[in-house]
């Protein structure tokens, strides 16, 4: 019984994970990667619509993005979302392409970012808190009820904080993980 309460958290923790994954690929690094601006809403037709969906983004080099527009006519409202959205890229019409030239990240920046990330870390362990607690909770009002014995309330205490910490790990993980990628 209390094992499919736990296996009942479990994609809602994965939930937490997958928020923090894009969450953190859109913070800039020194390197340039499509994630920065991928999700960036361009008017096209009066409809908002992601960059992703309105060009083919490549990485012709560490520190640049090209942005090729399926149709010419996107050109213009894709520049401008980067523009207005693109937290200080400055997009450059060459030809057929946008091109993004990476700037070199201030040791302000860097600790803005690092901040941010210890924010999200947080908010992320506190959402897992939440789940845990929602859990041990509902175990122990079946136990009340006696529908768990007491031995196995003792286990899924046991087996709950198991799952706290493999996904606490995994958040550290990422956040860890673009820490590196920020001071380097």
């Amino acid at each position: 019984m209390y094992e499919q309460i736990i296996k009942e958290k479990e994609p809602e923790m994965d939930k937490v994970v997958d928020f923090v994954t894009k969450k953190i690929s859109s913070f800039r690094t020194g390197r340039a990667t499509p994630a920065l601006i991928e999700n960036i809403q361009a008017e096209c037709f009066g409809q908002m619509m992601p960059i992703k969906q309105l060009a083919a983004i490549s990485v012709p080099s560490a520190r640049t993005l090209s942005i090729q527009p399926w149709d010419k006519t996107y050109m213009e409202a894709i520049e401008k979302a980067i523009s207005r959205e693109g937290a200080g890229l400055s997009p450059v019409v060459s030809g057929d392409v946008i091109l993004i030239n990476m700037p070199q990240m201030s040791e302000e920046l860097r600790k803005e970012l690092s901040k941010a990330l210890s924010q999200i870390n947080d908010d992320a362990k506190r959402t897992i808190r939440k789940y845990r607690d929602e859990a041990w909770s509902d175990i122990q009002d079946k136990t009340r009820d006696g529908l768990i014995r007491e031995d196995d309330k003792f286990k899924a205490k046991d087996k709950l904080q198991e799952l706290v910490d493999k996904y606490n790990k995994k958040v550290d993980d990422l956040v860890d993980r673009k820490k590196v990628e920020i001071e380097g």
